[in-house]
């Protein structure tokens, strides 16, 4: 009996040495198009023994989905460089970083500065920046050769055929336009409030301008290539790729500035796979992984250089839209403090009430 049970043990052994190691799986909580199936598949390649597994997202839902579980569920989450102090400081949902293990040398040091200085609390970094982009204007040049500015898709020379997305953005581009610094209000939400109050007023306004409210890139796209619109709020990403099939569309950095966003690499506190979510980090970091990322994103990476390995069409997309003056122009989103986005949501309610849109 003895030696049955010695042999049981022994092959029991032999069969669990001989088994595979479990793959480890690397749980991605990330934006769509960030996590092309050409760098999975060679990632996977790379590390046989990580598994990815994507969940396309976008802000508020990856915040909401941390939130319910306290920052778990994922080993690697990419909130805008705006969505994680405050977020933060209220949920603790993310972990600090640990940048020894981030070949962060790579990064361009005003946007690794930058991300560094809205994610450090108490002298620990929460975010390091992958991807980063602008919202502004996109005009067909030949049929909106004046549109230089937010407060143009409002010109009555261009009625019925314009367009704009009823989110955030618009409110704060329009802020800019009238004179105001919503940003700089922040820390003060009355004086906020009544910057919120004047736009409202004026997108209200605006409502018979407009061909139609935009919520997609697809539909945005199908009313500029058709010529139902001459001009409308937008991503650089889709004028970029509009620019590719008809050089007179073109993105137009506001007068004021454009909205500038940095989107992230952060680490949910309860995640179960740190090694693997930096390795993802460096991975995409790569050149050669970059130019893949960015032509499925159509945004620049946060790298030395980054706009250099853009593809080709977005290159030109680019060098056509911005100037170094529009560089330095460029107006980062800042620090979402706590109560701005339900400001914000319920003046769009407003909005939408009155042009009737949904």
């Amino acid at each position: 009996m003895i030696m049955k049970l010695a042999i049981a043990g022994l092959l029991a052994t032999t069969v669990m040495a001989a088994a595979p190691a479990q793959a480890e799986t690397l749980r991605l909580l990330t934006w769509g198009s960030y996590a092309p199936d050409e760098l999975v598949k060679k990632f996977e390649e790379k590390y046989p023994d990580i598994t990815v597994e994507v969940t396309f997202s976008n802000n508020e839902e990856m915040i909401a989905k941390l939130r319910a579980t306290g920052g778990a569920g994922f080993d690697l989450a990419q909130p805008s460089h705006d969505r994680i102090y405050a977020v933060q400081q209220e949920y603790n949902i993310y972990k600090p970083l640990d940048l020894s293990k981030i070949n962060t040398d790579t990064m361009q040091a005003k946007l690794l500065d930058g991300v560094k200085a809205n994610t450090t609390i108490d002298g620990e970094v929460y975010a390091v920046p992958h991807q980063w982009g602008t919202s502004g204007l996109m005009a067909n040049k030949t049929m909106a050769p004046d549109v230089k500015a937010w407060g143009d898709l409002c010109d009555p020379q261009y009625a019925g055929k314009t367009s704009m997305r009823l989110r955030r953005t618009i409110l704060l581009g329009m802020a800019f336009d009238m004179g105001e610094d919503p940003f700089a209000a922040y820390a003060d939400l009355d004086k906020y409030q009544e910057i919120l109050d004047k736009v409202a007023d004026k997108l209200i306004s605006c409502k018979d301008n407009l061909k139609a409210y935009w919520k997609g890139g697809d539909d945005l796209s199908a009313m500029m290539m058709s010529g139902e619109i001459v001009a409308s709020e937008t991503w650089d990403s889709t004028a970029y790729k509009l620019y590719g099939e008809n050089k007179d569309i073109v993105f137009v950095p506001p007068k004021t500035g454009a909205l500038a966003w940095i989107d992230t690499f952060a680490i949910p506190r309860k995640g179960e796979a740190d090694d693997a979510a930096y390795k993802w980090i460096n991975f995409v970091l790569e050149p050669e992984n970059v130019k893949t990322m960015s032509a499925s994103t159509g945004a620049i990476a946060a790298v030395e250089g980054g706009k250099d390995l853009l593809p080709d069409d977005k290159k030109a997309a680019v060098n056509a839209a911005f100037t170094d003056e529009d560089i330095n122009n460029l107006k980062f989103f800042a620090n979402i403090p706590a109560g701005v986005e339900d400001m914000e949501g319920k003046t769009l309610e407003k909005i939408k009430a009155a042009t009737g849109s949904e």
